[in-house]
């Protein structure tokens, strides 16, 4: 009885943490704005036209209340609302007139926030693009691979997923209406940067970017039931160990999707940072066994251009081990 009266008093001080941090104007246009997604404390300054200090000081107060979650991302920290937003935040905005002056000055920012984003992906891609154009003219359409994909992992709810090396943030586009918890992984804050700007354009909420070494993610293990590795591997020195680092955040019963080129002779990739010419079936299957999972499917995607192309492989596999198992 005692430990119930001291647990229910613990709730309710959390409660009134939270309700005091919400109870100030500042920190509530914070919370509207966070709504709409992910934004650094340089964003936020712009947005609220308020000194770096002083938005710090609030972004503390509501972090410390449970509100809002900080990820750092190199140099820079990112924030978010709480996985879900939670009922005290639901509640706080919904009483807010969604025409009040103050918070439309604070979207209209936003706004420019995002273009501002927008651009600086654009003006990446401008940079690559030659290589990237050669490239995707020797593979099947992405909308083809794509379909492939879907195909592969069925109808079912994805529950949660996290993209490895996840670059533009495409595959997040893809699952992210089918995830219970969607995370894109990448060591670039570059990358993250264009996955952020493309999620925000498209109207995709609700990511999480985390920046990390697929060689070794800061992230749980057993904490997802679908990680994706989408044309990765063939950058990496060690594919084989970033898939078993993959492998080791798959939950039991889980699965784990590589998506990567089949073996050719297109040298000239090398030059686009290309460390692999692809990958054998044997070559990932044998990869995947060692990793405690066992392959189910496997699919070629023909290139357009024959012989000279390049073919395109998703792998799905399953992990061997089971929550009874693990129980």
């Amino acid at each position: 009885m005692q430990m119930s009266l001291y647990t229910s008093q613990m709730l309710m001080e959390t409660v009134l943490d939270a309700l005091r941090a919400i109870a100030e104007d500042t920190r509530l246009r914070v919370l509207a704005v966070l709504r709409h997604g992910e934004l650094t404390v340089t964003d936020l300054t712009e947005i609220l036209g308020q000194s770096q200090p002083r938005v710090s000081r609030h972004l503390r107060l509501l972090v410390d209340a449970g509100l809002v979650t900080k990820q750092r991302e190199g140099a820079w920290a990112f924030f978010r609302l709480v996985e879900g937003g939670g009922p005290l935040i639901a509640a706080a905005l919904s009483s807010i007139d969604p025409g009040d002056p103050t918070l439309a000055a604070d979207l209209r920012r936003l706004d420019i926030v995002r273009r501002r984003r927008a651009d600086a992906a654009s003006e990446y891609f401008e940079r690559i693009a030659p290589i990237w154009d050669e490239e995707r003219s020797l593979h099947a359409a992405a909308s083809t691979v794509e379909a492939a994909i879907l195909d592969a992992i069925g109808d079912r709810p994805l529950g949660r997923v996290l993209d490895v090396g996840t670059g533009t943030g495409r595959m997040l586009q893809l699952l992210a209406d089918r995830s219970e918890r969607a995370v894109g992984l990448d060591t670039s804050h570059s990358m993250l940067s264009v996955a952020r700007a493309n999620l925000q354009l498209l109207g995709v909420h609700g990511c999480e970017l985390r920046q990390g070494d697929v060689h070794s993610p800061p992230l749980e293990r057993g904490s997802f039931d679908l990680v994706v590795i989408h044309q990765v591997l063939h950058y990496l020195d060690e594919p084989g160990r970033a898939l078993s680092e993959a492998g080791r955040l798959v939950a039991p019963g889980g699965r784990l999707l590589v998506v990567d080129f089949a073996p050719h002779r297109h040298d000239f990739l090398r030059a686009a940072a290309h460390r692999r010419l692809g990958f054998t079936h044997a070559q990932l299957c044998d990869w995947f066994d060692q990793g405690g999972f066992d392959c189910s499917t496997i699919v070629d995607v023909d290139p357009p251009a024959g012989d000279d192309g390049l073919t395109v492989t998703v792998w799905l596999a399953t992990n061997r081990r089971t929550m009874k198992e693990v129980a």
